[in-house]
């Protein structure tokens, strides 16, 4: 049986145009892998107007001890 974790991370800047992560995305990552998760997906839904995401998740699974 597998377990999941979603970590979100904020973007800054215009939705649409320009956004950067407010937090160091890799970091997070790397942080999880240690930890015995894996990194499935990255998942940035649009929701401003001009289609831009407000933020990103990282969705990790792993197998449940």
């Amino acid at each position: 049986m597998k377990e999941y974790k979603f970590e979100r991370i904020k973007l800054k800047g215009l939705p649409g145009f320009y956004t950067k992560p407010q937090e160091d995305y890799i970091e997070i990552i790397n942080e999880n892998v240690k930890e015995g998760w894996e990194l499935m997906q990255v998942f940035a839904p649009p929701f401003s107007f001009y289609g831009g995401a407000k933020y990103i998740d990282l969705i990790f699974q792993r197998e449940k001890n």
